[in-house]
C-alpha cells in the first residue's frame, strides 16, 4: 500500500508541476496588460478539419493536410483581391462534433458553407471571399447562437495544449448546467496568436453582429463569468480582454475622454480631441476678429482669409510701400515748391535793391 501511495503522490506531483509550467499557475500569468495584444482584422474564416490531437504544428502548411494547405494558399494568392483583412484558423470537425470536416464558418457574416472539398477551394474563395456572393457550387446557411473557440493546439504550444481542453470541458459543463446547449457552441481551434496568454478564447455572438471578442489568461474559474456577463449580458470582461475584430472598443465618457474597455486612456484620441479643440478656438478667434462691433469689421477684405499667407503678406507690404511712396512724393513736391518760391523771393528783393542803389 505504501508503494501505491507513493505512485499516487508522484502522479499528483507531476500534474501540479505541469500546471506550474504550462497551466493556469504559470508565473507569466497576469504579468502584462492584455488590451491590444491581437492583430486587427475584419473577417475570420474557420475551416473545420479533424481534431487538435491530429493537427501538425503548422497545420495550414502541412503537406499531409491537403485541404487546410489549399485553402491557406488560395487566401494568400488572392490576398490583394479580398477587400477585407481575413484571418484563417482551423477548428475541430468530424463525427461527434458540432461541425463536419470541410465545413467553413465565416464571421462576421455568420454563415456556414458545408462540405468544402479540395477541388472546390478556388471557386469557393472566388465566390464567397472575393466577390461576396453565395457559394455557387455548395450549400450555404446562416449560423445562429454564440460560438466560442478555444485554442487547444498542443502541437504548436504546450500551454494551449494543457489549458485549452480544461477550459473546453468547463465551458461545456457550465453551458449544460445553464441549459444553453442550443445557444452556445464551443469548439477547439488551432493557433490564434499569443500562446503566452493561454487560456485563449474567442467569442462570436449574433448580438454583436458576428464580431469577435478575444480573451486571454482565462481560467476555469472565469468560465461562469464569461457565460453570464459576456454572453448573457453582452458586457466585456475588461481584465481578460485582448481586443476584437474590426478594432478596439472605444467608450466615450463626459463627451471628450475616450477609454479602452481595460480602462487605459487612448492618448491619440485625446491628442486629436485637444488639437481639434485648439483649432476651434483659433477659428473662433479669427472669426471674432472680423466680426467687429455695430456692423463694422476690422477685416477690409474677407477674401484674404482664403489666400495664402505669403500672397496676403506681399500685397499688404506693397500697399504700405505704395502709400509711403505716395506720401514721400507729395511732401517732396511741396518742399520743392517752397524752395523755388523762397529763391524767387530773394531774387526779386535783390533785384529791387540793386535798382534803388
Amino acid at each position: 500500500m505504501a508503494g501505491a501511495t507513493e505512485d499516487f503522490s508522484s502522479i499528483n506531483g507531476d500534474a501540479a508541476d505541469e500546471d506550474v509550467k504550462f497551466g493556469f499557475k504559470r508565473p507569466e500569468m497576469y504579468k502584462v496588460s492584455l488590451g491590444g495584444t491581437m492583430d486587427p482584422y475584419d473577417r475570420h474564416v474557420f475551416l473545420c478539419y479533424k481534431n487538435p490531437e491530429s493537427w501538425a504544428s503548422r497545420v495550414e502548411d502541412s503537406e499531409t493536410d491537403l485541404l487546410p494547405k489549399l485553402l491557406s494558399s488560395a487566401l494568400k494568392a488572392r490576398k490583394n483581391d479580398i477587400t477585407v483583412k481575413t484571418k484563417l484558423t482551423i477548428c475541430e470537425g468530424g463525427d461527434g462534433t458540432e461541425f463536419s470536416d470541410g465545413d467553413v464558418l465565416i464571421f462576421p457574416e455568420m454563415i456556414r458553407c458545408r462540405g468544402l472539398k479540395d477541388a472546390d477551394v478556388d471557386s469557393f474563395v472566388e465566390d464567397v471571399l472575393v466577390s461576396g456572393q453565395p457559394w455557387a457550387s455548395g450549400v450555404q446557411e446562416v449560423l445562429t447562437g454564440s460560438h466560442v473557440f478555444v485554442c487547444a493546439h498542443g502541437s504548436r504550444d504546450r500551454r494551449c495544449g494543457v489549458c485549452g481542453p480544461v477550459l473546453i470541458e468547463k465551458l461545456k459543463e457550465e453551458i449544460e448546467a445553464r441549459e444553453l446547449k442550443d445557444q452556445v457552441i464551443v469548439s477547439p481551434c488551432s493557433h490564434v496568436g499569443g500562446h503566452k496568454y493561454a487560456g485563449n478564447l474567442i467569442i462570436f455572438s449574433p448580438d454583436a453582429g458576428g464580431k469577435s471578442y478575444w480573451y486571454g489568461y482565462v481560467t476555469p474559474d472565469d468560465v461562469p463569468e464569461m457565460l453570464d456577463q459576456h454572453i448573457g449580458k453582452g458586457e466585456i470582461i475588461e481584465r481578460l480582454w485582448r481586443g476584437q475584430m474590426g478594432g478596439p472598443v472605444v467608450e466615450v465618457e463626459n463627451g471628450d475622454e475616450q477609454k479602452l474597455p481595460n480602462g487605459k486612456d487612448v492618448k491619440k484620441a485625446k491628442k486629436k480631441h485637444k488639437e481639434s479643440s485648439d483649432q476651434s478656438k483659433k477659428e473662433e478667434n479669427v472669426a471674432s476678429c472680423c466680426q467687429g462691433a455695430n456692423g463694422f469689421s476690422c477685416c477690409r477684405d474677407g477674401s484674404l482669409e482664403e489666400k495664402s499667407g505669403s500672397e496676403v503678406h506681399g500685397k499688404k507690404g506693397m500697399g504700405k510701400l505704395s502709400s509711403l511712396i505716395g506720401t514721400w512724393e507729395q511732401g517732396d513736391v511741396l518742399a520743392a515748391v517752397a524752395v523755388v518760391g523762397a529763391v524767387a523771393t530773394v531774387a526779386v528783393a535783390y533785384s529791387l535793391y540793386r535798382r534803388s542803389g
